[in-house]
């Protein structure tokens, strides 16, 4: 009788440590985000996403960071997620455990470990002197793609893994080659974990700064190419905040973010539900 009574009490000690855990990180984001839409929504206004920032960003809108912002993350995406989710495929599917799939995990764990700002410091010396590609969306984009990389790689290879192996099997029984049964059976069964893991590099690429500001600059012109500087919004919300520019900016500028990821959000579980819907 004692011991179970012991067994309670430590049980609803843990289950009470636990829900005041979830409980404080839910209230850490209500007041985040409380603050920042308190004073940022009142600023938002058509005309502040459709005007660029004057005046270093006191006057204006945020229609060129804006822009910055969605091109640096389309290129980070464009190269990263394929090359991330081809890894995890050659991982699970082409490889046995060896020592090959063990160097590429524990690189991809010492990726996932290493600060942004030393990407940005390599992504300056690589991209921006070496290759002379200056401070530019390409440069910036290229940072992007290797830092989103452990995360692509991880969540893919998790949502592959998951996949029972009888839906290999049946394939193989019905003629299917490798390739086919990767293409046709393992991938689509796959995609929405390999969507989320996508979805958790968008958010990451559009809320960076210190290496953004390595290789792609803070320039405030609108972009022509991929060899443009720009800046982004959170590097813009920054640099705003930072130096005191206009706090009433910097405000606006973070609200605008937050909506963006939300809107992002809110469309990838849109797209992934109707995904899950057409395939049932």
């Amino acid at each position: 009788m004692i011991i179970n009574r012991s067994r309670y009490m430590t049980q609803s000690i843990a289950k009470f440590l636990i829900w005041m855990g979830a409980l404080s990180t839910i209230a850490v984001m209500i007041l985040i985000l409380f603050q920042i839409l308190k004073e940022g929504l009142p600023v938002l206004h058509l005309r502040f996403f459709l005007d660029s920032p004057k005046n270093m960003g006191r006057e204006g809108g945020i229609f060129s960071t804006l822009i910055g912002t969605m091109a640096l993350t389309g290129v980070a995406i464009f190269f990263g997620a394929p090359l991330g989710v081809g890894t995890a495929v050659f991982l699970r599917e082409f490889t046995r455990e060896s020592k090959i799939s063990r160097v590429i995990r524990f690189g991809t764990d010492c990726l996932a470990g290493v600060p942004s700002i030393i990407f940005g410091l390599f992504g300056f010396v690589f991209f921006v002197i070496q290759l002379n590609m200056g401070w530019s969306i390409l440069s910036g984009g290229l940072t992007l793609a290797a830092m989103i990389l452990p995360t692509v790689i991880s969540t893919s290879e998790e949502s592959i893994r998951a996949i029972p192996p009888s839906y290999r099997e049946v394939s193989y029984s019905l003629g299917g080659t490798k390739w086919q049964t990767i293409t046709r059976v393992v991938l689509p069964s796959a995609l929405p974990g390999i969507f989320t893991g996508i979805l958790l590099s968008i958010g990451r690429s559009i809320g960076e700064t210190a290496a953004v500001i390595l290789t792609a600059g803070s320039s405030l012109v609108m972009p022509t190419s991929l060899f443009s500087p720009i800046r982004t919004m959170s590097v813009h919300f920054y640099i705003l905040a930072r130096e005191g520019i206009s706090m009433e900016m910097a405000y606006g500028t973070g609200a605008a973010l937050i909506l963006l990821v939300l809107m992002i959000n809110m469309m990838a579980q849109w797209l992934i539900n109707r995904y899950i819907r057409h395939r049932t």
